[in-house]
């Protein structure tokens, strides 16, 4: 399923300082037999955002409510690590998440992230500290995708990197398929006039019945 494209995100930050949140706590395994996409925010951090008997646990960032719908996590290194299970993408993104903060990604997770309208952004340790103080100060950010600058209130512009083809389908809200389709229409319908005039019987009535 295609993303929203992904232009410009602006709000708070919810800071996590905690490394190695693996995809097994930003996603629980016990919900992995959830077959619907939709919805999957609600489980999102699930132990830590609730207590056994199903109450909010006070004093988690995602329970403060400045900070409960903040577009933007800035997290401990290895942030997704583990299992390679997309629900943990899901999950963000039915929180409202679009960017995500680290020093260092699960590979797998990092990938993901950019196939589902999410904006992993790698940036050394000492600026990420500096970046959960201003957070947890309550300072609005910006993620500007096209110029590929962070800002932040009382700090410089930071720039960041995306895979170019990813930042192109993140802009666009492509899925895999329709990258490939926008960006290769030339090259598919030249093969589909060279297919025609090799093996014009594929496209008769006859042999589509």
């Amino acid at each position: 399923m295609p993303a929203q494209p992904f232009t410009t995100v602006s709000g708070r930050a919810a800071a996590m300082r905690e490394d190695n949140f693996d995809t097994d706590i930003i996603f629980p395994a016990r919900f992995l037999l959830i077959t619907a996409k939709a919805g999957l925010g609600e489980y999102a951090f699930h132990d830590r955002r609730f207590a056994s008997d199903g109450s909010k646990v006070e004093g988690y960032v995602l329970n403060d409510p400045p900070f409960a719908d903040a577009p933007v996590i800035i997290a401990g290194a290895n942030f997704g690590s583990g299992s390679s299970r997309e629900q943990a993408v899901w999950a963000l993104l039915g929180l409202g998440v679009r960017t995500v903060i680290s020093s260092s990604f699960g590979e797998i997770f990092q990938s993901n992230c950019m196939r589902n309208g999410i904006v992993p952004i790698v940036l050394p340790e000492g600026q990420v500290a500096a970046l959960m103080d201003l957070a947890e100060a309550g300072a609005n950010f910006s993620v500007d995708l096209e110029s590929q600058q962070l800002s932040a209130e009382g700090l410089a512009p930071i720039s960041f990197s995306i895979p170019p083809e990813r930042r192109l389908a993140l802009l666009n809200g492509w899925d895999e398929t329709d990258q490939i389709v926008n960006q290769y229409s030339g090259e598919i319908e030249a093969f589909e006039v060279r297919q025609r005039q090799s093996q014009p019987w594929l496209y008769t009535r006859e042999f589509a019945a």
